[in-house]
């Protein structure tokens, strides 16, 4: 399992390739292609590439699915006994962006159609050949009423 942790908005997060996250706001376009630089370490087959502070070489492709706002978050300041009383709303700008790759010194090591191809081999059912076990039938306790 390969995964990166980014930089982004000012916060750090862990991605892997093939799975979407919500992000800070990126000005793009969406449905277009983000390459993010800052990243901070990489992790690939017990291998693990830590830089100080940046990874050299290290880079993250994402696709920009949509833009959207967060959820409302409400402000509520009040001074007691001063009849002074202040509410605010605030709804985050937020970016969704699917990870497509994680690169080290520009050969992708990770990608999203990896990812996609082990997950649909190990999804797939064994064919088992062996006969059914048979069931067995168990007959339903009589109920008698002793005193």
């Amino acid at each position: 399992m390969s995964y990166a942790i980014i930089e982004t908005g000012g916060k750090q997060l862990r991605v892997e390739p093939g799975r979407f996250y919500d992000i800070e706001l990126l000005h793009v376009e969406a449905e277009s292609q983000v390459t993010i630089d800052k990243v901070l370490l990489i992790a690939h087959d017990g291998e693990v590439h830590i830089g100080q502070p940046l990874v050299e070489g290290g880079t993250v492709e994402g696709t920009v699915l949509r833009h959207f706002r967060g959820r409302k978050v409400i402000v509520y300041k009040m001074r007691p006994k001063k009849k002074t009383r202040k509410k605010r709303g605030h709804r985050q700008e937020i970016t969704r962006l699917a990870i497509d790759s994680i690169s080290l010194k520009g050969t992708a090591i990770a990608s999203s159609a990896e990812t996609a191809t082990a997950a649909s081999s190990a999804e797939e059912p064994e064919t088992d050949t062996s006969p059914a076990p048979e069931e067995e039938t168990v007959a339903p306790k009589s109920k008698s009423k002793s005193k």
